[in-house]
């Protein structure tokens, strides 16, 4: 663990004020201004010629800034503008100096940026967690050559952790002192930021936990997440983008799922997949030599060999929603703590031998009606967001705190229809086929069966690449202890806006 500190920060009362002095800019006189969070040059007299003004954006130009003696030292990092799509492209980083009159002037002016900073929200302080094992290693690398050079220009304190063993997030979110930082930086793959959020929610002080701002820069397998946010914001998918999304400080709400079996409870943040997508995710591991062309390969061995699963889905959908699925006369009773009568009511809510202080969302069920929809099913993807990775949107739909879980079931269909299926996933068009049907709902119940044609072999559940349940095959001494087991209903519902994550916009 290391602690560093880089640049200044100004008091956020001289956030208001405007400034216009004299100063040189690479060896010319200008007249230089700061009004709002603009800050503009001009040469000398040029503003009465004609002359051209150059300006910067304090809250979407700078990273940040350093005083030294009479120069401010402005470290810049604007959008290229190559890109499309109104979020300008990958951002470039350069510099600006200022030579002001004075060392007070210089001070006065560094003062102010600072205070403009404070008051755009920026975090001062942030804990990095760091996973040197996900995806292809390379978390170290990313912090040290994407991350650090930014956080140190934008003058943020930091903290950085290296996880060592499976779930060491989750413990380290459990026993943070919460009050030194303004924010968590997972740079990693989805899994930890996952852990993260967990780990917040067992704490007696959750309410408050939970509030503090999440980030992650991609540094994983999938990295849907960082996609998801960039892509809302019209911004391309990039290891800049995503960290100065964080050191900009805007903060969007995110819906945090509740994913409960009986005595166990799991909070996700993204998805829950269960059939085909499941089994590619999880049994292509084998191939991961291969690097990211397994997926590839594996996506076609499992449409060749395309398997069916039996069970039933039921749901509460969504307002406008309720012509999917077919009305359920009777349904266990959904209790505000999530429990139900098929998932031993009364229980405490453990998740890794850690109690849970946090409950789960409580639902007023008196007007909602339950509806169903029967398998065989090819696959089940329920999910928070709209991206799976940078190349699937699996929920194009999908809203970040709209209270709802995005449902894209793909019912038993041909082997060619499948495959058509995963190469439509690119830009989330294959929800338009006739053989899935896309609906948002408030709750959600898995009741999972086994594979068509078999007496004994199930499927696979994942949920935010941790895998929640297997009934595929027989549990060695070797691997991990899974959270649920195949076969009992697994129940999803959604606490709006409970967290908050470090977003472009």
């Amino acid at each position: 663990m290391a602690d560093h500190q880089a640049g200044a920060r100004g008091p956020p009362e001289l956030q208001e004020e405007t400034l216009v002095e004299p100063a040189g800019v690479n060896g010319s006189a200008v007249e230089v201004t700061l009004s709002g969070t603009e800050l503009a040059w001009h040469p000398t007299g040029a503003v009465h010629d004609g002359g051209e003004w150059r300006k910067l954006e304090l809250e979407s130009d700078v990273l940040g800034f350093q005083v030294e003696g009479r120069a401010l030292k402005v470290a810049t990092f604007p959008p290229s503008p190559l890109g499309c799509g109104g979020g300008g492209g990958d951002r470039k980083r350069g510099e600006v100096v200022l030579e002001m009159e004075s060392e007070e002037a210089a001070q006065r002016w560094g003062d102010a940026i600072g205070g403009r900073f404070a008051a755009l929200g920026r975090p001062k302080r942030l804990l990095i967690i760091v996973n040197p094992y996900g995806g292809n290693k390379g978390g170290r690398r990313v912090f040290q050559t994407e991350v650090l050079p930014l956080i140190e220009a934008a003058g943020i304190h930091y903290i950085m952790q290296e996880t060592t063993h499976r779930l060491h997030a989750q413990e380290i979110a459990h026993s943070l002192d919460l009050q030194k930082y303004d924010g968590i930086i997972c740079v990693s793959g989805d899994g930890i930021l996952v852990e993260v959020v967990n780990g917040l929610l067992q704490r007696d002080d959750w309410s408050t936990a939970i509030k503090v701002p999440v980030g992650i820069v991609p540094a994983g397998t999938g990295n849907g997440m960082v996609q998801a946010l960039l892509h809302s914001a019209g911004e391309p998918f990039s290891m800049s983008n995503a960290v100065f999304a964080i050191i900009r400080g805007h903060k969007r709400a995110l819906d945090v799922t509740s994913v409960v079996q009986g005595k166990t409870r799991f909070f996700s943040v993204m998805m829950l997949t269960w059939g085909l997508v499941a089994d590619i995710d999880i049994e292509s591991e084998k191939f991961r030599w291969m690097g990211s062309a397994r997926i590839d390969f594996y996506s076609l061995l499992r449409v060749v060999n395309l398997r069916r699963y039996n069970g039933r889905i039921l749901f509460i959908p969504a307002p406008g929603y309720e012509r999917f699925g077919d009305p359920v006369e009777q349904t266990t009773s959904y209790k505000s703590d999530g429990a139900t009568n098929a998932m031993e009511e009364g229980t405490s809510n453990v998740y890794n031998d850690v109690t849970c202080t946090y409950s789960g969302p409580s639902v007023d069920e008196a007007d909602l009606k339950w509806r169903s929809l029967n398998g065989p099913f090819v696959n089940a993807w329920i999910s928070n967001i709209a991206f799976a990775s940078e190349g699937v949107m699996i929920a194009p739909q999908a809203q970040f705190a709209d209270g709802y879980l995005d449902a894209a079931i793909i019912k038993d269909c041909p082997r060619s229809v499948a495959l058509g299926l995963l190469l439509r996933m690119k830009d989330g068009s294959y929800i338009e086929s006739p053989y899935v049907e896309y609906f948002k709902v408030k709750a959600l119940r898995i009741e999972p069966g086994l594979r068509v044609g078999s007496s004994t072999i199930g499927g696979i559940i994942d949920s935010d690449g941790e895998v929640l349940a297997r009934g595929d095959v027989t549990q060695t001494a070797d691997e991990p202890e899974h959270l649920m087991a195949y076969g009992p209903p697994i129940q999803l519902t959604v606490d709006q806006g409970l967290a908050n994550i470090f977003s472009p916009r």
